[in-house]
């Protein structure tokens, strides 16, 4: 009876164990991993997504910014981190379902090397331009480009992100040839676009909505409809068909982190953004939320993976 009994305690303790584990998360601060410089669009999503995800757990949840190649280096920091819930990261667009058409030797795999938390929200992509773009709508625009080709130089956050993806996109459908240069992210655009080093830039309105109201830059077409941006017209207006594509934001922790806390850390932010003052400061920013569980936001990821990779076939685009 006596070992039965204690047989029973051990079992008891062993099954508990992982509840009582996850029943104390999170007890310390979590690290959000941010894989642009600050000052972007992503790291402004990153900043209002965190502050609500720390007041729904109650300890500080912390941005560290980690830019270069596209937000590649960013992304493999959350790969490699420990799968203990104290790590996080932002995923998007770029860094997941687009890399891997650019970096063969991606030192990640978008989908395996992570456990997905949530689907952010999307926000759509403005083409804005400065001095240098020499032009004050998107058709005197086009026609300059076209008598000057290869010449007029647009800017992207890196080469292996949606923006230059897009952009190259664009190239094709509107028959013009422009200069590329890649920048870390693209608020250290923004100064080379205002004193003329760039003309262009294919971007998310949450950072350069501002410049454009105060006249420092102009916007010439949008993807979607614009909150921030709401007197740009479509590109579809300009009889750019099937240029519609939206940049999504999302987080993601290491592979092996426990379903449990990303599951919580979902709901959280659900509860926050899906209604109420969360989802209008969201939208405010361009943001249109989204909050899909971990399972819908995998998929979203992989169909993504698929529907970038035949554009950038149709580009001839192949990973170096």
């Amino acid at each position: 009876m006596i070992r039965s009994t204690r047989r029973s305690l051990l079992a008891a303790a062993t099954l508990a164990t992982p509840a009582l584990a996850q029943d104390v998360w999170p007890s310390r601060p979590i690290r959000c991993i941010v894989p642009l410089p600050p000052g972007g669009g992503t790291d402004a999503t990153a900043r209002v997504v965190t502050r609500r995800l720390s007041e729904a757990l109650g300890v500080p949840v912390v941005i560290e910014n980690r830019p270069g190649a596209g937000g590649t280096i960013g992304t493999e920091a959350v790969a490699r981190a420990a799968p203990d819930g104290y790590t996080i990261g932002v995923a998007t667009s770029s860094s997941h379902p687009v890399a891997p058409i650019f970096r063969r030797d991606l030192p990640y795999n978008p989908v395996t090397s992570f456990t997905p938390i949530t689907l952010i929200g999307s926000t759509p992509y403005v083409l804005i331009g400065g001095p240098a773009a020499q032009a004050a709508d998107f058709p005197s625009l086009i026609a300059r480009i076209k008598a000057n080709p290869g010449q007029v130089v647009y800017a992207s956050a890196g080469i292996t992100t949606l923006g230059y993806l897009l952009t190259r996109q664009l190239e094709l459908l509107v028959r013009i040839d422009m200069r590329h240069v890649p920048y870390r992210g693209s608020s250290q655009v923004y100064p080379d676009l205002l004193n003329g080093t760039v003309a262009l830039m294919l971007d998310n309105p949450p950072a350069s909505a501002a410049m454009v109201r105060d006249g420092k830059l102009t916007a010439y077409a949008i993807s979607r409809p614009s909150v921030m941006l709401p007197q740009v017209r479509l590109f579809s207006a300009f009889g750019v068909e099937g240029f519609d594509a939206a940049f999504w934001y999302g987080l993601m922790g290491p592979a092996g982190m426990p379903p449990a806390i990303a599951a919580r850390m979902q709901q959280a932010l659900a509860a926050a953004f899906l209604s109420g003052p969360g989802k209008a400061e969201l939208e405010a920013m361009d943001v249109t939320p989204v909050m899909h569980t971990p399972a819908e936001f995998i998929q979203i990821v992989a169909d993504d993976a698929r529907k970038w990779r035949a554009l950038a076939d149709r580009l001839n685009i192949q990973p170096e």
